[in-house]
């Protein structure tokens, strides 16, 4: 039995899509199983281009059943976009989605809220995606929530839809908001429901039935582990759980049964949004940084902020997510620098040479460390066009060696390249 989990390791946008497709060949089940559409992976391949939000990044995969699990919330708007840019470059995808019929949806009432709690937050925003994903988890977990399950009975959806624009109608009114239309609403939902409706089926039995017959189950997590809702930097984090262990809960997975996990870490850092981020460059090595990754977010478009990496932060996540491996992405992007640096811990005002570790602090304390940097070499060469190890620069390796070594887990992918192929496998 082969159950592979792949998560991201910092911020977000670690290129964990890639590494999913590239892993996909011939997996069985490639499943999502947290976050929602505020999550966008960007996969090439013979294909072409794909910027997917929710989609599995197995559908490049001919045989390959892509589960979107009961942990992740579904924008119907998104999804039936995604399935028809994806069924448009010749990948048929009958038969081989199945959506949860567990899955929250997210309401157009979502995002008109969470703009009224950045606006009213002013200086304080949290610098989300604005895609309703607080508003969604918020009414889930107050029981709220509207589900598949509910659209698949006229009655019961009617009754549910009316009683939440009574709730939220009079919030939209005190901010000076148009009420929304209970018929208009249920029309779009209902319209947008029939397009995917043969898709929602629960793919528990059928993930229980691989696990029996020792079938292999790509796991795919969105966001990164630092914005997870526990162990992020609150409050400048996602509503989900973020970590491996959260594919028991948003997939039905149990934890003994996942075999693997593929932590995905940039060679440097990034963030998108508000929050601490203590290695961020806001001079021209980080703009260099910035324009040669291109760094700008998938979801929102907005420049990503660029800084060295933080192995203190890597080194945290690989523990609680109990990373067995490494992929080490967009290393290509450091070959002008003559010098790197790498974060080994913090440095607080008035605690001396004390190394101070990510979790010790929150988000408060975290902004007010300083870094503590060991310095290498750059290797002022083109790595983009190599496919080897051995072929890379020996400072390049001395630098992926070192990236092991404090973060204490080995890696086995380096990137160089967004194509699939432009990852390099180590021993």
């Amino acid at each position: 039995m082969s159950v592979t989990a792949v998560v991201g390791l910092q911020w977000g946008d670690e290129a964990k899509g890639k590494i999913v497709d590239m892993l996909s060949p011939g997996v069985e089940i490639v499943a999502r199983f947290n976050g929602g559409d505020n999550a966008g992976h960007t996969v090439v391949n013979s294909y072409g281009t794909f910027k997917v939000r929710l989609t599995p990044n197995g559908f490049s995969s001919p045989g390959t059943l892509c589960v979107i699990g009961p942990g992740v919330v579904v924008n119907l708007t998104t999804l039936i976009g995604e399935i028809d840019q994806i069924q448009q470059s010749g990948i048929d995808l009958s038969g081989r989605l199945w959506i949860s019929p567990r899955c929250h949806l997210v309401m157009p009432y979502h995002p008109l809220l969470e703009s009224i709690y950045e606006q009213v937050k002013g200086l304080s925003r949290t610098g989300t995606t604005k895609r309703g994903m607080g508003p969604v988890f918020a009414d889930k977990v107050s029981y709220n929530g509207i589900r598949f399950f509910d659209l698949s009975d006229n009655t019961l959806f009617s009754g549910k839809l009316r009683l939440q624009l009574s709730i939220k109608n009079p919030i939209f009114e005190a901010f000076g908001l148009q009420p929304l239309d209970y018929d208009q609403v249920y029309q779009e939902i209902m319209q947008l429901y029939a397009q995917v409706k043969d898709c929602v089926r629960e793919p528990f039995g059928v993930v229980q039935e691989a696990l029996r017959r020792d079938g292999s189950i790509l796991l795919e997590g969105a966001q990164g582990a630092l914005l997870d809702n526990n162990w992020g930097t609150y409050p400048y984090c996602t509503a989900s759980i973020t970590l491996a262990g959260g594919a028991s809960a948003g997939l039905g997975i149990a934890p003994r049964l996942i075999t693997q996990v593929v932590g995905v870490a940039k060679a440097y850092t990034t963030r998108v949004g508000a929050g601490p981020m203590p290695t961020e460059l806001s001079d021209s090595t980080g703009e260099t940084i910035q324009k040669a990754g291109l760094e700008y977010g998938t979801v929102t478009g907005r420049p990503r902020r660029c800084g060295w990496l933080d192995a203190e932060l890597v080194r945290f996540t690989s523990q609680i997510n109990g990373v067995t491996e490494l992929a080490l992405t967009k290393l290509d992007v450091l070959d002008g620098l003559e010098t790197i640096k790498i974060c080994v811990g913090y440095h607080r005002a008035q605690t001396g040479d004390r190394l101070w570790h990510y979790w010790e602090l929150d988000a408060h304390r975290l902004e007010e460390c300083r870094p503590v940097y060991i310095e290498m070499p750059g290797w002022l060469k083109p790595t983009v066009a190599v496919r080897s190890f051995a072929g890379l620069p020996p400072q390049a390796q001395a630098y992926v060696r070192k990236v092991e070594e404090l973060v204490e887990a080995p890696v086995r992918y380096v990137s160089v390249g967004p194509q699939r192929e432009a990852t390099i496998p180590i021993g």
